[in-house]
């Protein structure tokens, strides 16, 4: 039968359009459980690839025919393999381009709403790894927040908007995946900003972020207003996008929290993650629409495939603003932690300009689910 390529943005669309899709993975089982591609209606059969190298035989019953079926493995190779057996088997069937590495890369920008006076904010969905960054688009300018290191993603965005990229910004220093802010700037002549308190031991130059600070960006004179919001790290800063929209970095999620770890301070900085959620936030209008740097769960999109939700309804849904017992609350984000994501800390040093590694070893070091939560 026929053996089809499908890109990255392929099985995006499947996520975000809610559609169908079978995913035979043969991975270990380990990796499989550790991290796999989510979609609200995705079948999966998890099946080590040298488990079939003498025949796809034996799973011909488990694969259906009344939907897409997909190959997925780390790289490729052994995707292609399978596929091909199950071709010769008689069905139709297609392999992930680039494997789980290149799920993990790509990035699909969606808009998220209006501005005032013709802008618009966009967020850049990173549905492999759970990341989000954001465009803040007015006039002829453009301010991005958290961006990933793929910065062609957004410097050609930008392009085809006729659009020039003015401010870039940080709302801490990243421990999960690495920024590409500095990078955008230094092609752009943009603006490079950074929470000073996150940027001790950085090598290069920035523009401090600080607690009140107001950025212009374009002809509608959109303020991007920083609101210092430490706990996740303790130069952690938010932001009110036109007055409609709160980008939370990795303080606030639609389902969990920050957590505050991963430099090693948890037990100090927990006090600072519970002033930001439980009395800076609380200070904040209601109104306001939750825009946050990453998510964990298939379940935080909304239909559109956007991750956004009212800051009211994170008050009275989200289980971590609701710990009434601080005790209970120092406890579960100290005790009941998910395991520390991949490589962090030499993600760190590589966001502080320490370390300058190849780009298949900062790969290499992305690979894998997003971990910056407590749930």
């Amino acid at each position: 039968m026929t053996v089809n390529m499908w890109k990255a943005a392929d099985v995006a669309r499947k996520v975000i359009d809610n559609k169908e899709l079978f995913i035979l993975d043969v991975r270990n089982a380990d990796a499989f459980e550790d991290w796999k591609i989510e979609g609200h209606q995705f079948d999966y059969l998890n099946i080590p690839y040298f488990e079939l190298l003498d025949g796809v035989e034996e799973i011909l019953p488990r694969i259906p025919t009344d939907k897409d079926v997909l190959v997925v493995c780390a790289k490729e190779g052994s995707s292609v393999m399978v596929a091909e057996m199950l071709s010769d088997a008689g069905l139709t069937v297609g392999y992930l381009e680039g494997g789980m590495k290149s799920w993990s890369m790509y990035l699909e920008p969606i808009k998220v709403g209006d501005l005032a006076d013709g802008g618009e904010l966009y967020q850049f969905v990173r549905l492999g790894k759970g990341c989000l960054s954001y465009m803040v688009v007015s006039g002829d300018e453009a301010a991005i927040i958290d961006a990933v290191r793929f910065t062609e993603v957004f410097t050609k965005f930008a392009e085809e908007k006729n659009i020039t990229i003015k401010h870039v910004f940080d709302t801490h220093l990243h421990a999960d995946h690495i920024s590409g802010g500095r990078a955008i700037a230094a092609a752009t002549g943009a603006t490079y900003y950074l929470p000073p308190k996150d940027a001790e031991e950085v090598v290069y130059d920035y523009t401090p972020l600080e607690d009140g600070l107001t950025v212009k960006v374009g002809t509608s004179q959109i303020n991007v207003g920083a609101v210092y919001s430490p706990g996740h790290t303790i130069g952690s800063t938010s932001f009110v996008v036109d007055g409609k929209y709160l980008l939370t970095g990795d303080i606030l999620f639609i389902d969990s929290i920050g957590r505050p770890d991963l430099a090693g301070l948890a037990e100090d900085w927990v006090a600072d993650l519970r002033e930001s959620l439980y009395v800076r936030y609380r200070a904040l209008a209601e109104d306001l629409i939750v825009c946050p740097a990453h998510f964990m769960i298939i379940d935080e999109l909304n239909e559109d495939g956007t991750v956004a939700k009212r800051l009211g309804d994170l008050f009275a849904e989200n289980h971590g603003l609701n710990v009434e017992d601080e005790k209970v609350f120092r406890s579960m984000v100290t005790d009941n932690l998910p395991p520390q994501p991949h490589a962090y800390q030499e993600i760190r040093h590589v966001n502080m300009g320490k370390i300058m590694p190849t780009d298949e070893e900062q790969t290499e070091m992305e690979i894998g689910p997003n971990r910056c939560a407590v749930r």
